[in-house]
């Protein structure tokens, strides 16, 4: 089974972490978890003064701070993973990663803001659950 674990390094990717780890039939010697990182989007005007490189490396740096506790942490469960950060809204590119890399299921962890948190934030948990074709697994 393959399984897009997204992660944004808050404690609700660690309980979805969790989640994988101590259910077998997720988090199995059969399972691929690829971890997905999304970094949001600097303004253009930001990337034209710094330039395109300081940027990239910049997001880069910044998945990365998110991505290796994770990676870590699966090498010491024995846990067949890769991990991918993207560009983006966090919604839109965890389902193209989902569906490019034809995943099985999406894992992760929820804020849980309510109604009232939604409509003035957003969820990104919404915007995967409405966007995207195969389960979606939310862990609070």
């Amino acid at each position: 089974m393959k399984i897009v674990l997204a992660a944004d390094g808050s404690s609700y990717t660690k309980k979805a972490l969790a989640f994988l780890v101590t259910h077998e039939e997720f988090g199995g010697p059969e399972a691929e978890i690829l971890v997905v990182n999304v970094q949001p989007a600097v303004p253009p005007r930001v990337r034209s003064m710094v330039g395109g490189t300081a940027v990239n490396d910049y997001h880069r740096e910044e998945a990365e701070k998110v991505l290796k506790p994770i990676e870590k942490f699966l090498q010491r469960h024995d846990l067949a993973y890769s991990s991918k950060w993207a560009v983006g809204s966090p919604g839109v590119e965890v389902v193209k990663v989902a569906k490019k890399e034809k995943a099985h299921m999406i894992v992760m962890g929820t804020h849980g803001h309510g109604i009232l948190g939604r409509a003035l934030l957003g969820s990104v948990a919404q915007n995967v659950l409405t966007s995207c074709e195969i389960p979606v697994l939310l862990v609070k």
